[in-house]
């Protein structure tokens, strides 16, 4: 039977601009010029309805200003010391109102806060000004996402650092892995993030770790890694369900419990509706994957993107 790259319409709505396309960073990692190949392809490809954004640094798309044809999300990259880091941040705010202004069509921006700025307990007041800052370089039309550096096997306090991008009109970024093990938040940590965002109505995107719908461990690292399909069905029930069900949703490994009809997406007995889906995009954005034939790949093995 020929299959179909038509899904479920509940699969369209969770789906859609999910992915924003990360290739020039690890473990991909590709050149320029690959990356935006790539892209381009993913673009003109049968899913381009699942892609988002090209995440670019701003030194790089300030180097390469022609290189890719594609709308941005821009990581706003400081690499020196954290004692100067607004300093810096504000040098590369600016290089990206510039940018912005000579036609490059930067539609996001993407911020770390400094481990540094995170452990001293008081957000609040950083926040603000870092959203002055942008505010003053006239990009305050642009969502913003704070990531909050966490040391290895602890996260900030989320409910804290939430509530504090919600008071400057920031949003939130999740990191769930890198090139190590202690990258890795736990199901914990993902589920507290997950509950306090939906508590502080604060809209997220994640990163890293994320290529794959289901959380499993790889054969390759023997690392556990979560799943996007995890995280979305997380955020969609986070305000009705249980923080110990929040957490079995983050951790659950069987691909098969959850399952896309027309008009909804479910997990095990509990049932998200299209109106909830189409809300729950609201709250989780997108996700960074420095791949996207990866996730296509494992929807299509699941069944999830085919409906014959």
């Amino acid at each position: 039977m020929e299959t179909s790259v038509a899904p479920e319409p509940s699969a369209r709505t969770a789906f859609a601009g999910l992915v924003d396309y990360a290739g020039l960073f690890p473990p991909a990692k590709l050149a320029i010029e690959q990356a935006a190949r790539e892209y381009r392809e993913a673009r003109n490809g049968p899913h381009a309805w699942m892609l988002g954004r090209f995440i670019i640094p701003v030194s790089v798309l300030a180097s390469n200003p022609q290189a890719v044809d594609a709308a941005f999300s821009a990581i706003v990259d400081v690499l020196g010391d954290e004692a100067r880091w607004f300093e810096e941040v504000a040098s590369r705010v600016a290089a990206a109102a510039d940018l912005r202004q000579r036609g490059a069509r930067i539609e996001a921006l993407e911020i770390a806060l400094p481990a540094s700025v995170v452990s001293a307990g008081e957000l609040a007041a950083p926040l603000r000004h870092l959203r002055e800052r942008i505010a003053a370089e006239r990009l305050d039309d642009l969502p913003c996402y704070v990531e909050f550096t966490r040391t290895p096997g602890e996260m900030p306090n989320v409910t804290r650092a939430l509530a504090a991008a919600s008071g400057a009109g920031l949003r939130a970024k999740l990191r769930c892995g890198g090139v190590t093990a202690q990258a890795f938040p736990s199901v914990d940590e993902v589920a507290d993030f997950i509950a306090a965002a939906a508590a502080q109505r604060v809209a997220f995107k994640a990163t890293a770790g994320l290529h794959h719908p289901v959380r499993h461990i790889d054969a390759a690292t023997g690392f556990p890694m979560h799943g996007f399909l995890n995280l979305l069905t997380a955020a969609a029930l986070a305000t009705r369900v249980s923080r110990e069900m929040l957490h079995a949703i983050v951790a659950e490994e069987d691909a098969g419990a959850f399952t896309f009809s027309p008009a909804t997406l479910q997990w095990r007995s509990e049932r998200i509706d299209s109106t909830q889906l189409a809300a729950v995009r609201d709250a989780f954005i997108a996700y960074g994957s420095c791949s996207f034939s990866e996730p296509v790949e494992d929807l299509t093995a699941l069944g999830m993107l085919a409906t014959r």
